[in-house]
């Protein structure tokens, strides 16, 4: 068989030989001819199916010389996809009905009866047209996705801990596998910064990194934000527009935040994860995707599975490997580390010429409980640069940690209020446990499910 070298090609003449004998010809080249005696079922044809090109009868038995139909179902088909490539064919070679099908939109123009190598060779120029249009639109989509990405802070994941070790040695092993990972660990301990590691370090690493915060979009917006919609799907839909599954394709996609979707909205991402696919709303034409798919979150999805508010399959669908991140105040031995690099960054960022910490500021860092984490840290020394006068950072240029609770003692609050009081014991339980959830939730005689909902309410 000869390389078929078209792509999808549909033909619309109310001529079933003429019909008949282009698909004998174009079976061989193409990868799909679909043809079409009725130009009244175009819409349903175009709606429903992505064709590379579409080669279309400009007179039908209604008509038969000038041209009217077909300049009517051109307009229609440009109407569904913008961007179809559409080949108008006649017998009646008129050079004034050309040029205003060209100016209409069509692609090019052909008179039957016509000969099959230059039948051939339109058409294989209008796919060549088609796969340029496709290309255009995705790199312009990636375009804009990497300039928002190019804004975002980026800093190399910083500690020597024993606990960072093996996290970096775990991202060795996964990087350049498309094993699907999820990151595990409190706000502020650095999640997306991992994912981008894995994706630096990946066989995609020249493709794009989609990031998407999962707990900001909401139920109405999701299917839009993620799989897409064409224009007119609904009242805001002005342009046809790829989700982010679309312009994440052959690079890597992160979902931050996971565990923050709803049940149906779980459903929902399982079916396309199993499939591969995505379907813009307002189509029927499936775009298949080929991503590798990191996710993460602060909820305990293992304990909401057993709560029956995360679904089983897609948790085995998402964590072929699991990252757990620590938080700060079990990794006190890379807070110098980390304080001296957020100080060198906002030193240059705010032309302030800081040395270092005296004792008693690096003490106090040390001894305080972060329960924001590393982005905690960032801010405060942020905050702190600001502030300060001299050349040091002193524990009184920390002033505003001083009344928050530290790793040495968590001072009692002389409240009634039943949620402070709550507030307050469960931090308490926290620091005596050394951050570990499952021994804190036991003193407490709560689930881990049940001490992260009060963790969220009280932002802890």
């Amino acid at each position: 068989m000869e390389n078929q070298q078209l792509g999808k090609i549909l033909i619309i003449d109310d001529n079933e030989d003429l019909l008949f004998a282009a698909k004998m010809f174009l079976k061989k080249h193409a990868k799909e001819v679909t043809i079409e005696k009725d130009p009244r079922r175009i819409p349903f044809l175009v709606n429903n199916n992505s064709f590379d090109v579409i080669l279309l009868d400009m007179n039908f038995t209604d008509d038969t010389t000038s041209g009217k139909e077909g300049f009517h179902w051109l307009k229609q088909i440009k109407e569904i996809d913008p961007k179809a490539v559409v080949i108008l064919i006649t017998a009646f070679g008129d050079v004034e009905m050309a040029v205003r099908a060209l100016k209409e939109g069509a692609t090019d123009f052909i008179l039957k009866p016509w000969q099959n190598e230059k039948l051939l060779a339109t058409l294989t120029a209008a796919s060549r047209l088609k796969e340029s249009y496709n290309q255009v639109e995705k790199l312009s989509t990636k375009q804009k996705q990497l300039q928002s990405e190019l804004k975002k802070p980026y800093a190399d994941i910083i500690g020597a801990s024993a606990s960072m070790k093996n996290i970096f040695s775990i991202i060795d092993k996964v990087a350049q596998t498309d094993a699907n990972i999820l990151i595990l660990g409190e706000n502020g301990t650095g999640k997306e910064l991992i994912a981008r590691a894995i994706h630096d370090r990946s066989n995609r690493k020249d493709e794009i990194f989609v990031g998407v915060d999962m707990g900001s979009i909401t139920e109405t917006l999701f299917e839009s934000e993620l799989f897409g919609h064409k224009r007119g799907a609904f009242t805001d839909a002005k342009d046809d527009r790829a989700g982010r599954f679309e312009i994440a394709d052959n690079g890597t996609l992160f979902l931050d935040e996971i565990g923050n979707l709803s049940m149906p909205l779980q459903s929902k991402l399982l079916t396309v994860l199993q499939r591969r696919e995505v379907t813009r709303i307002g189509s029927n034409k499936a775009i298949p995707i080929d991503i590798r798919l990191i996710c993460a979150t602060n909820m305990p999805v293992h304990e909401m599975v057993m709560d029956n508010t995360f679904r089983q399959d897609l948790l085995y669908r998402i964590n072929t490997v699991e990252i757990f991140l620590p938080p700060l105040r079990e990794r006190q031995d890379d807070i110098p580390t980390l304080a001296n690099h957020f100080l060198k960054s906002y030193s240059h960022k705010y032309r302030k010429d800081f040395k270092g910490f005296t004792p008693s500021g690096l003490q106090l860092l040390q001894k305080y409980n972060w329960p924001g984490n590393i982005r905690e840290l960032q801010h405060a020394i942020e905050r702190a640069i600001i502030m300060a006068e001299g050349d040091m950072l002193d524990s009184r240029d920390f002033f505003f940690l001083s009344a928050k609770p530290t790793n040495e003692k968590i001072a009692a609050t002389a409240t009634y209020n039943l949620d402070e009081m709550e507030k307050s014991t469960i931090q308490r339980a926290i620091d005596k446990n050394g951050g570990n959830i499952s021994k804190a939730a036991k003193e407490l005689g709560l689930t881990r499910a049940s001490l992260y909902r009060r963790l969220e309410k009280y932002g802890l």
